[in-house]
C-alpha cells in the first residue's frame, strides 16, 4: 500500500536516477486532539452556528406568509423551523457549563 506521507522531492535532471534534493514544505503531522493548533484555531464557532440556526427558523416561519393556498407547506415550514430551534437549544443547553 502507498504511504500517504507527502514528499515533494526535486530531481535533478537525469531522469530521475541520482541525488534527489528534498524540499521543506513547513508541513507537519498534527496532534489528532487539535488538528488546527498550528493556526490558533481549536474548535467550532458554536456561536456562529447558533445565530445561523435561529435566523434560519426565523427565515423558515417567514416563509409561511406566501402565496400558497393550502396549508401542508405551513406545516412542514413550522416543523422544520421547530426541529432547527430544537437542535440548537439542545447544542446551546448541552454545552452551557462548558468552558470556551
Amino acid at each position: 500500500m502507498a504511504s500517504t506521507d507527502v514528499e515533494h522531492t526535486v530531481g535533478h535532471g537525469d531522469g530521475g536516477h541520482g541525488e534527489v534534493e528534498v524540499i521543506d514544505t513547513g508541513w507537519r503531522r498534527e496532534p489528532a486532539d487539535a488538528p488546527s493548533a498550528r493556526f490558533g484555531w481549536h474548535g467550532a464557532a458554536t456561536k456562529t452556528f447558533y445565530g445561523a440556526a435561529i435566523f434560519f427558523a426565523l427565515f423558515l416561519l417567514a416563509m409561511i406568509i406566501g402565496n400558497h393556498t393550502g396549508h401542508i407547506e405551513d406545516l412542514y415550514l413550522i416543523a422544520f423551523a421547530v426541529g432547527t430551534l430544537f437542535f440548537a437549544v439542545r447544542g446551546w443547553w448541552m454545552n452551557r457549563g462548558k468552558w470556551s
